[in-house]
């Protein structure tokens, strides 16, 4: 039998299931967790001589890792981007609402506005932890406005900024605050950008390269600064050239930090990247992948007129497209579907397309001994999956907090 559904027992909870973790590999054991951590079972057996207080059989079902979005816009009709009176309520329901597609945590995600939204919206949007009312806030993502108008893509070219004036007194003008803010994306060949890059590194926030026409060397130079991720790979940036690779070419780049890995975002929706696309970065760089969904608004309510920041967007089918053109204009497809999609193009194994949407995401945030990982001691966030990884239940901190219809009876 699946789950119960039962609360937690405040003394260890052991359930029985096929755990995909880098360490425990995809092998039929049991998940122990105590106050809301995984657990070590042979200190409990050795050292307090305890049982599990409560045990549930997921029926050999897939035990993994909760999912991270590092990069969502909104969903549900919410729009992290329009500065309404009550910004919380709306990340609120997304956070509940992106349970059932095996998110436990995520990076709010602001794409390019005027100063005053920033302004009103970054200080009502802060770190928050995960449990039943939702999904955990890990801190905002700010994609532009200091990026490339020939690359723009959904961005309002009106909003778009530079701080070659000032350099980064010019993005905490913009900006307003970074206290709740974790990713920044921003385009290297703006000018000052590497003050900038080394003063947002300092101050433990993630710079992401994207939206940009800068070559491989303007790239390589922005890691050096402190730049590790790469936004949504192959959109938005100079395609791929043989004599000059651009930001794609970082993938594979010699010249770069000793020991370092550059990550980067992978729309894997069967729109954004072609399968081709999405075999070739993850055969460059395997370890740097990471799954996005880059939803927008639209995400759950189908097709129509919908918002995405200052931009009207024409959801059309699975494709969202800028209203009027044929711009992109982020994803309508949850996480799940991204994991399913890219196991399916890549041909990579189970627990590689895990990986891409759990730990990848938390090793790019330094997160990794807490979260996307089921080692002991970590977060006891994680999902259970059927074998064709469609979410039947998610748990944060151990306790249950979404659970599929079918697993119910």
């Amino acid at each position: 039998d699946f789950l119960d559904g039962a609360a937690l027992a405040p003394g260890p909870l052991a359930l029985r299931g096929a755990v995909s973790n880098k360490v425990l590999g995809c092998v039929g054991e049991d998940l122990w967790v105590r106050g809301g951590r995984i657990l070590d079972p042979e200190k409990l057996f050795f050292e307090e001589r305890r049982v599990a207080d409560e045990r549930r059989d997921c029926g050999g079902r897939i035990l993994a890792p909760g999912f991270i979005d590092v990069q969502i816009n909104g969903g549900f009709g919410v729009d992290f981007s329009q500065a309404t009176e009550d910004v919380g309520s709306g990340v609120a329901l997304v956070a509940r609402r992106i349970l059932s597609h095996g998110v436990t945590s995520f990076c709010p995600t602001l794409v390019t506005s005027p100063p005053e939204v920033y302004h009103k919206v970054v200080p009502q949007i802060p770190v928050k932890s995960g449990g039943p009312h939702g999904a955990g806030v890990l801190g905002l993502h700010l994609e532009g406005p200091f990026i490339s108008r020939e690359k723009r893509g959904a961005h309002p070219e009106a909003h778009l900024r530079s701080f070659e004036a000032n350099a980064f007194q010019d993005l905490l003008a913009t900006y307003g605050t970074l206290d709740n803010v974790r990713i920044v994306t921003l385009a290297p060949e703006l000018g000052r950008s590497h003050e900038v890059i080394r003063e947002l590194t300092a101050r433990g926030i993630c710079v992401s390269l994207g939206h940009s026409v800068a070559d491989l060397r303007a790239a390589e130079d922005a890691v050096w600064s402190g730049a590790a991720f790469i936004t949504h790979l192959f959109n938005a940036m100079l395609p791929f050239h043989h004599r000059d690779p651009g930001i794609v070419g970082l993938l594979t780049s010699d010249r770069l930090p000793v020991g370092r890995c550059i990550f980067y975002g992978m729309i894997a929706d069967g729109t954004h990247t072609n399968p081709a696309a999405l075999r070739i970065a993850h055969r460059a760089h395997p370890q740097g992948l990471v799954l996005v969904t880059d939803a927008i608004p639209a995400l759950g309510l189908g097709n129509g007129r919908h918002t995405l920041g200052q931009q009207e967007v024409e959801v059309d089918g699975l494709t969202a497209y800028v209203a009027g053109t044929k711009t992109l204009s982020g994803s309508i497809a949850p996480m799940d579907v991204c994991v399913r999609h890219f196991l399916q193009a890549t041909g990579c194994s189970v627990e590689l397309a895990l990986e891409a949407a759990s730990l990848h995401p938390a090793q790019l945030l330094g997160l990794e001994k807490s979260k996307g990982t089921l080692d002991f001691g970590a977060d006891a966030d994680f999902v259970v999956l059927d074998d064709s990884l469609h979410v039947q239940a998610t748990y944060i901190s151990g306790e249950l907090v979404w659970q599929a219809e079918a697993a119910r009876q």
